[in-house]
């Protein structure tokens, strides 16, 4: 028994320095201008049984499901943080990139795969669906924070969050043929429509449903609400994937409701997810460098497959598919390079190409180890470069707008106010008002303003300047109004950035 005891200890040790070094390794990764999946993958890798030794790890089932759970809590986070009003103007070219653009890249790689590792056309086209789609927990996370033009970041986010399942729609078909002797054309188109169509009114559903649970229900602890709408996310995956529908489209679709719903408590609800998000990508890229064998992957062979496979993929695949798809559409040249560029792969190639393994088909080693090489030579070219690209073409645009926090510091259930914070920029029609000016609604009061580091007591002379940060504490039934009369910005500055969009 003592013997169990120190094994436990010790396995704790480890998960807790892989942890702690992972974590280290983000800092690391935005100066070095890795994306943070290469190191975690690396760390994995590292700790496995072709590196140190400490981990053996080799069960494809486990690692498919590991995957699938963290894909579910990150594509919760990203949809949460996606603003409708952002991407509505551009969910048509975005789920055109997300249905054609993946099919157009899927059949462009096959024609590659097929005489680079000399497999059969289906196998072929397996290889091209599993590479297909971009991914959504690498573009979120490459993206954050750097500032790309409204149209582009919004594209990009919903085409990441919405082509998932195509490539799984895909990748399913393609196994199907190689393992099922008759297979019906009808069948299939139908159940592509049916996934899409009800994986949306699924998502949609139950989206209402959490952000209508989350505002009425009347919680003893604030740490519950997050719980609280996690729940709803893995509701939402299970019940689509129970009726044979998409369950990633259904989580993203569920997140950008709650995202978009005046929430209570929406800021520790956001600040969680965060968090938790980051522990799924580590959990789930350290899970794929355990699963994969370096010894393999890193032979001459699957190496030199794995680099043309990625080179047709990242210069002929991926902007054949971008200009075809938006055709049509409001896109200039640059902002089209741009969005070929940034097609990152990441987890769900992997994922996927874990499903072979899982059908027992004779070439899947070849094929994962392929596609493993090819997802890492994606992340580190084209992520290493977005934000150069970005800045090089001009597609960096200027802050103009600023988060409302809502500081919660209302004991749960005593009272209906919130206390935001609110940080002024030199646009917002605020600045220069003075405090008996503004039109504040009734249960709305500011209570302090920090100005240079210091604390000013608000009065009616009190006049606004760019820089402060306002402490308000408002009813949650005027908090709505609060926010537009606050974030409200000067017209000359929106007809500018209309001109330069």
């Amino acid at each position: 028994m003592i013997q169990e005891i120190l094994q436990s200890n010790q396995f704790i040790m480890l998960m807790a320095l892989l942890l702690i070094i992972s974590i280290i390794v983000t800092k690391f990764s935005s100066r070095l201008g890795v994306p943070s999946l290469v190191l975690f993958i690396a760390v994995g890798m590292i700790v496995g049984s072709d590196g140190l030794g400490f981990i053996y790890f080799d069960n494809p089932e486990i690692a498919q499901l590991v995957g699938v759970i963290a894909l579910i809590v990150i594509l919760f986070e990203g949809g949460m943080l996606t603003k409708w009003k952002d991407i509505r103007p551009v969910m048509v070219p975005a789920i055109t990139l997300a249905t054609a653009g993946v099919v157009l890249t899927t059949m462009i790689v096959a024609i590659a795969a097929k005489f680079i590792l000399h497999i059969g056309w289906i196998e072929a086209m397996l290889v091209g669906a599993i590479v297909g789609s971009t991914d959504a927990a690498a573009v979120f996370a490459v993206l954050k924070g750097k500032n790309v033009r409204g149209k582009l970041e919004a594209t990009l986010e919903a085409e990441s969050g919405t082509n998932d399942p195509m490539a799984v729609f895909l990748t399913i078909t393609f196994i199907q043929l190689l393992t099922i002797n008759e297979m019906n054309v009808f069948s299939l188109i139908g159940s592509f429509f049916w996934q899409m169509g009800a994986g949306v009114a699924v998502g949609a559903a139950i989206g209402y449903l959490a952000s209508q649970s989350l505002n009425r229900i009347n919680l003893d602890s604030s740490g519950l609400y997050p719980l609280f709408a996690l729940g709803f996310a893995f509701l939402s995956y299970s019940s689509s994937s129970l009726l044979q529908a998409s369950g990633l489209l259904a989580v993203y679709v569920t997140a950008v409701f709650i995202g978009n719903a005046e929430l209570a408590y929406r800021y520790s609800i956001l600040r969680f997810h965060e968090g938790f998000g980051w522990m799924a990508q580590i959990l789930m890229f350290i899970i794929l460098g355990l699963f994969v064998s370096p010894v393999e992957v890193f032979t001459w062979p699957v190496m030199f497959d794995g680099l043309l496979i990625a080179l047709v993929l990242i210069f002929i695949a991926r902007p054949i598919a971008t200009y075809v798809s938006l055709v049509g559409f409001s896109f200039n040249i640059k902002e089209k390079m741009f969005l070929s560029w940034a097609g990152l792969r990441g987890a769900v190639p992997i994922v996927l190409a874990i499903f072979p393994m899982l059908a027992g088909l004779e070439n899947s080693p070849l094929i994962f180890n392929v596609v493993f090489f090819t997802v890492l030579t994606s992340a580190l070219v084209q992520g290493a470069s977005i934000t150069w690209m970005a800045e090089r073409f001009k597609l960096v645009s200027d802050k103009v707008g600023n988060p409302i926090h809502s500081l919660e510091l209302i004991s749960i259930g005593k009272a209906n106010v919130e206390m935001i914070e609110f940080d002024v920029i030199e646009q917002n029609v605020v600045v220069g008002q003075k405090l008996e000016n503004m039109e504040l609604p009734d249960r709305a009061l500011i209570n302090a303003i920090i100005r240079d580091g210091d604390v000013i007591t608000p009065y009616g002379q009190t006049e606004i300047k760019a820089g402060d940060t306002l402490y308000i504490l408002v009813a949650r039934k005027n908090k709505k109004e609060v926010r537009k009369l606050l974030e409200a910005v000067r017209e000359e500055k929106n007809e500018h950035e209309k001109s330069r969009a």
